[in-house]
């Protein structure tokens, strides 16, 4: 405190000294000389007071919303996985991640009123991490889904789930951005928040200042295994489309066009020619494809789907999966300088099941699910087609493989400097491999391949 005070004393006397310049100055100034007019420090101020809306009444709608909340368990042979969860429909759907409960023995729900249901798993999609569950039960509150094509970043929004076992906490914070890619899979466009997210939120629901749902919370970014302000939400407009699937069909059907792309880097914009980095470049045409069947080819920029704008490159992989099989549809297409309209027909993505690399929690002990390299895989992550290995479909938070930095969407290719072009081949050279020793895989990721170790 008293060097403080020493140093605002010192500070007085010349700023004496520079208003007695100033005066001086004032005092010797030529005829004719004047003084500029003092600006006006308060008219930026103004402008943003007129655009500032009234902060949301957190209070109330925290009332209105909690009930609808849920504590989801999934019960599993080597023990439970906590989540969160919310009620959309009142005779007891209720919405929460795909990892809450994969490979569950049962699910256990906790309502807001303290009742224990069991649940039955409707329908589960690991693509979007998402899954719907239904309980036996009537008149449940509900919560109503937003747009959140609509978010904009500094937007208010409220988090609300069970971190580490703690029911019904309410966090606040904005929007910090939308459409993050995360390499989480091949739909990523996830809402990042700075309300704190921690183990135990995942399924639970991201509020806006309407009291409606605008994302569903999955992913944390963090170093010590809590929040450190950077947290991702599946948004809303993405897993409507799932939830109507899973309620109908208890699985989800997604279109295949059968191209390669690209993102559009402004290198390739000079050298093609393009205004601007709009649309998704096709770097490869599937033979027998629907798009090939169109008359896609490669070097073409597909920059509309149905109407609808694709201003990125990941915006198309959502934008045909979203589209029904058999659905005829015009594509917008930049080819030589000039926006050329395709009609093609979407087949059926065939999916494969996604596979742990040993039993165990669902991840196998080094925390890891992964999946056959299908040339639709291949095309959905623009890989080569005559590259062969295993997909990493999830990472578990804190395991081996996420330590070693591990992360969904890499190709193994080696394990043990041995080649593994399938799920049975990465089984069987784990099965090899001497226990107590770091495994040493060699991935690719991001067209370059690189040697990680990962100790069980």
């Amino acid at each position: 405190m008293n060097r403080y005070l020493r140093h605002t004393r010192w500070a007085w006397p010349a700023a004496g000294l520079a208003g007695l310049a100033l005066a001086l100055v004032m005092l010797v100034a030529p005829p004719g000389w004047t003084r500029s007019p003092a600006p006006v420090w308060n008219e930026q101020a103004v402008s943003v007071s007129a655009l500032t809306t009234p902060a949301p009444n957190w209070v109330e709608l925290a009332k209105a919303v909690k009930p609808a909340v849920v504590n989801v368990t999934g019960r599993r042979d080597t023990g439970r996985a906590g989540g969160s969860g919310f009620v959309i429909n009142a005779d007891g759907y209720i919405v929460t991640n795909n990892h809450v409960v994969e490979d569950a023995n049962a699910v256990l729900v906790k309502l807001s009123d303290g009742r224990e249901l069991s649940a039955n798993i409707v329908g589960r999609d690991p693509k979007t991490d998402l899954a719907l569950l239904k309980v036996d039960a009537k008149n449940l509150p509900v919560i109503g889904l937003g747009d959140s094509a609509a978010l904009q970043v500094g937007e208010p929004v409220m988090a609300i789930g069970n971190p580490f076992g703690l029911e019904q906490t309410v966090t606040t914070g904005i929007v910090s951005g939308t459409g993050r890619v995360l390499g989480a899979g091949p739909y990523d466009d996830f809402v990042q928040t700075d309300a704190s997210i921690n183990p135990g939120n995942s399924g639970g629901p991201l509020i806006n200042a309407r009291g409606q749902v605008v994302g569903i919370n999955s992913i944390i970014f963090s170093r010590s295994g809590g929040s450190v302000g950077i947290g991702f939400a599946i948004p809303v407009n993405l897993a409507k489309n799932v939830f109507d699937q899973l309620a109908s069909n208890g699985r989800v059907e997604r279109g295949w066009l059968g191209v390669a792309i690209q993102e559009l880097t402004p290198a390739l914009v000079k050298s093609l020619g393009l205004s601007d980095r709009h649309g998704a470049l096709v770097s490869d045409v599937t033979p027998d494809s629907p798009a090939a069947a169109a008359g896609i080819k490669q070097g073409d920029v597909i920059v509309g789907v149905a109407g609808h704008p694709v201003a990125r490159s990941s915006d198309l992989p959502s934008a045909i999966a979203n589209l029904p099989p058999g659905r005829p549809v015009a594509l917008s297409v930049l080819r030589d300088g000039k926006t050329i309209s395709l009609n093609v027909t979407i087949a059926r993505l065939d999916d494969k099941e996604a596979t742990p690399v040993a039993r165990g929690d669902g991840h196998g002990p080094l925390g890891l699910v992964v999946g056959p390299l299908t040339p639709d895989v291949a095309q959905e992550l623009s890989l080569p087609k005559s590259l062969r290995g295993v997909v990493v479909r999830e990472v578990r938070d804190g395991s081996p493989a996420d330590e070693a930095g591990i992360q969904a969407a890499d190709v193994i290719v080696q394990v043990d400097r041995k080649p593994v072009g399938n799920v049975d081949e990465l089984r069987r050279a784990l099965e090899k491999h001497a226990k107590g020793t770091p495994v040493l895989f060699l991935i690719r990721r991001d067209n370059a391949e690189r040697y990680v170790t990962v100790t069980a």
